[in-house]
């Protein structure tokens, strides 16, 4: 796993690395030293814990679990992890009955359900999360934004457009785990049926590689040290167009930054990502 770490000249106090990102299955780990969280945990048990194992840690140690929304590539490995290692899981009220109906996850144990309120601030042992609505077609779906001793993350995947809130929400941090799902054309000419392209594409589907560009421009400023793209569809996205795409509307857009002004990182699919560090 190769490193990465960003500082000036400070301790470093938080750190973020996808375990695993895409349709297929989606993990984040976000930390300071003294507390360990996953968001989402859509991956099996045992991938899980060879992910953790990879950042020097063990699933046991896990201060919780923030899930973002019901689909099965955020939360196909709950079940097991929750019987095995009773890890308290965060989720909005409507996230949460949507859990309890998914047979396929087996039984959860009801005092590990924490529920939470977007907009509404959280903190578990030195971080705190803040919760914020996306538009995307789930229960009650959230993305998060974590803070640490004046420093500021953010994951937000699974959004079919923004908004001035959205904006809001996102900004002056100092690293941002944004989705960039597709890639417009590659999607209209692929094989996926036409009523999945068209969720795909709607305001309630996913986030384009031109749109994560669009709305990158929106939240860039002079200290934002890294940016992590997520969430590549396998069939409709290349990590490379992905990464070229964004970067080119940055440079087309009206702020003063160009696409290479600041570091610009791909989550990978089926292996942990760049660890990085702030």
């Amino acid at each position: 796993m190769e490193d990465l770490t960003l500082q000036k000249e400070k301790t470093i106090t938080m750190r973020l690395c996808s375990i695993a990102s895409g349709s297929s299955g989606n993990c984040v780990y976000v930390g300071s030293d003294a507390t360990h969280l996953l968001i989402d945990v859509g991956i099996s048990g045992k991938r899980i814990e060879a992910g953790v194992a990879e950042l020097g840690l063990k699933v046991s140690e896990i201060d919780g679990i923030f899930i973002t929304h019901e689909h099965a590539d955020h939360i196909n490995g709950l079940g097991v992890l929750a019987r095995k290692y009773h890890l308290p899981i965060y989720a909005t009220q409507g996230t949460i009955e949507a859990i309890r109906r998914t047979r396929s996850l087996g039984y959860i144990d009801e005092e590990l359900f924490h529920c939470i309120r977007a907009d509404e601030k959280y903190t578990v042992k030195d971080v705190t999360l803040c919760p914020m609505q996306t538009s995307h077609d789930a229960a009650d779906p959230v993305a998060y934004r974590i803070s640490h001793d004046g420093q500021k993350m953010a994951v937000i995947t699974d959004l079919g457009c923004y908004n001035e809130y959205t904006v809001e929400c996102l900004t002056n941090l100092d690293v941002l785990y944004l989705e960039a799902n597709h890639d417009v054309h590659m999607l209209q000419a692929g094989p996926y049926p036409y009523y999945l392209k068209q969720r795909i594409l709607s305001a309630k589907g996913h986030l384009s590689n031109e749109a994560a560009g669009k709305l990158l421009s929106r939240l860039l400023h002079d200290n934002m040290q890294a940016v992590m793209l997520g969430h590549l569809s396998k069939e409709n996205n290349l990590p490379e167009l992905a990464y070229e795409s964004v970067r080119v509307e940055v440079t087309m857009s009206d702020t003063p930054y160009k696409g290479g002004d600041f570091p610009v990182y791909v989550a990978k699919r089926d292996e942990i990502s760049q660890m990085i560090e702030i």
